[in-house]
């Protein structure tokens, strides 16, 4: 680090205000003396006025290189400023929280166990094949790296043997033991997903349960699901049930060290929220009898509709991604990975895909891949990838927030660096004037949650249709419900390039996209209307700006720590955790977006 003196006084000022002794530091080889100058000090003398002559002469720029050990303390500073904010964040479970996590694991591999002896017994098995008879459950997602928050789901893989079948064992047999509990509620079926699961709530806390099916009698408790014995000859829907896990376990297996992993993991899915590039996040915003609701996120890491559907990253991309960065710098400091994290990735040269270095699989890109703009490969095995639907517009957005990170990331040591900065939500409509809103609506509220997701699905293609004929669209992935609107409804108001022409013939554009979705839906349809509007013709619960405060929080909480939390759930999709609603009808509490 070098520091210059252009004839001017000097005042080197470091974090905490610590000012450095210039007389420890260590001049280089060709250490050029200037004249006399004076540094600020309380342990110097008073500084001495210098005469200076009218025409000075010309002397080269004084360059320090300061002690390894004090860059050192100051990047640890950073670092641990880092993890405050974090912790202030409020982004990792608390210890009594956790301990519920864990004790809803355990019940549920009980209950496993219980239920592969059953089907054991029904499918008249030898006594003995009964009696050895096991299944498991195997955590992934933010959960199973451990960079999960209070609000997270539980990503959990039901693990069974040969015998035990998806479609009468699973979703029959299991099911009815879950709905017999009653610590269990909220037990809903998804049949026709790319990855089959139930999706449930133990003690209050959301579960999505895939099935996977090994062709062996009985699964250990902690089967090593990276072993080809346990994989061999399995079909399909199982090998993509067991994807997500497989790849958890890889990443865990590959990091140098985990606890530098997960800080790192925790700040990039923080960052990549509040900048609007994760494709993961489920939010509402709903007012209720005038007083604002506390907003709060809620993902989920399998590759069913809800992942990846507007082009962004998904939670395993991000964790790769950090994994990648920590592979290449194993004894950096927090604060070094998350700048190398930001100068890596915006000068990376996609489509060359990233992967990560386990010394088993040779890099191999795929034909698909080659088409691919951002391909991530899975750490699992050489052929398989990060399922993907970034479009050019999102992919622009992805890179323009690397290259933001990366400017305000450089200076790390400098005396005004803020990490709240970094972390500033993206202001939509200071950035866009005008929006598409995507208004989906129902006659009911289970029929709105399927039409929800059934459209959501497809959303890329009507992405994809208005890149053809406005050339960008940044589609943010918070939803909104219109209290103006008679029926349940769900709203997205998607950005449109700045300076664009005003025109946009939306009906064409609603009118291909409903061909689009009305092909292969189950039940009755819902309706879905599309228009433009100005970024002044927002209402006020979709205000997106974040203003000037800093240090805005994604996910809400009351302010007075005594106050009583009310939970709300969507009252159009009840599965959905809303938030928490606050007793005493404040309207002072700001929006999510300022």
């Amino acid at each position: 680090m070098a520091y210059e003196n252009h004839n001017q006084r000097s005042v080197i000022v470091f974090p905490n205000n610590q000012f450095i002794d210039l007389r420890t530091v260590n001049p280089p080889v060709n250490f050029i003396r200037a004249p006399p100058f004076g540094v600020t000090n309380p342990s110097f003398g008073p500084v001495v006025p210098q005469l200076v002559p009218v025409n000075p002469p010309v002397v080269g720029p004084v360059r320090f290189v300061l002690n390894p050990a004090v860059l050192i303390r100051m990047e640890e500073e950073r670092s641990l400023s880092l993890l405050q904010f974090i912790a202030n964040e409020g982004l990792a479970p608390s210890p009594e929280e956790e301990l519920k996590r864990q004790n809803v694991i355990d019940k549920l591999k009980q209950i496993v166990m219980q239920w592969i002896k059953r089907v054991a017994y029904q499918r008249r098995l030898p006594k003995q094949y009964v009696t050895m008879a096991s299944a498991t459950i195997l955590t992934y997602g933010s959960y199973g790296l451990g960079v999960h928050n209070s609000e997270s789901d539980i990503d959990a893989l039901c693990v069974g043997p040969c015998f035990a079948t998806m479609a009468d064992d699973f979703f029959i047999v299991l099911h009815n033991m879950l709905t017999s509990r009653p610590e269990v509620s909220e037990v809903h079926c998804v049949k026709d997903a790319k990855v089959p699961l139930m999706r449930f709530k133990f003690d209050g806390l959301s579960i999505d349960l895939p099935y996977a099916q090994l062709e062996v009698m009985s699964v250990p408790e902690n089967v090593d699901i990276l072993n080809p014995f346990f994989l061999r000859n399995i079909d399909e829907t199982s090998w993509r049930s067991l994807s997500g896990v497989r790849a958890n376990k890889s990443i865990l297996q590959l990091v140098p060290n985990l606890e530098v992993f997960q800080s790192l993991l925790r700040c990039v899915k923080l960052w990549a929220k509040r900048r609007g590039v994760y494709g993961n996040v489920r939010a509402f915003i709903i007012v209720m009898d005038f007083s604002y609701l506390c907003l709060t996120f809620a993902w989920s890491e399998h590759c069913v509709a809800y992942l990846q559907l507007f082009g962004f990253f998904g939670g395993v991309h991000l964790a790769i991604l950090a994994a990648f960065i920590c592979q290449r710098h194993p004894n950096a400091s927090l604060s070094t990975l998350i700048s190398s994290f930001f100068k890596t990735f915006s000068f990376w040269p996609w489509p060359t895909p990233v992967t990560l270095q386990d010394g088993m699989f040779p890099a191999t890109v795929g034909a698909t891949e080659t088409r691919t703009l951002m391909p991530i490969q899975l750490p699992c095995s050489p052929y398989e990838y990060c399922h993907s639907n970034i479009t050019r517009s999102t992919s622009y957005r992805i890179r323009a927030e690397f290259l933001r990170g990366h400017s305000m990331t450089r200076n790390l040591l400098g005396p005004d660096f803020n990490w709240s900065n970094i972390f500033e939500p993206f202001p939509y409509s200071k950035k866009y004037t005008r929006f598409v809103k995507i208004c989906l609506s129902a006659s009911n509220q289970d029929a709105l949650g399927d039409w929800v997701g059934w459209v959501k699905s497809r959303f890329r293609c009507l992405l994809v249709k208005l890149e053809e004929v406005q050339g960008f669209c940044d589609p943010n992935p918070t939803e909104y419900v219109d209290m103006d609107e008679a029926e349940p409804n769900i709203v997205f108001y998607w950005g449109l390039q700045p300076g664009r022409s005003d025109f946009l013939d939306i009906e064409s554009v609603e009118e291909d996209f409903m061909k689009n979705i009305s092909n292969g839906y189950q039940g009755p349809p819902g309706k879905i209307a599309l228009t433009i509007v100005q970024a002044s013709q927002l209402p006020k619960s979709a205000q997106f700006d974040t203003g000037s405060r800093k240090g805005t929080k994604a996910c809400w909480r009351i302010l007075d720590s005594n106050q009583q939390r009310v939970p709300v759930y969507s009252k159009h999709s009840p599965h959905y955790f809303v938030g928490y609603l606050s007793t005493n009808g404040n309207l002072d509490y700001p929006s999510f977006w300022g």
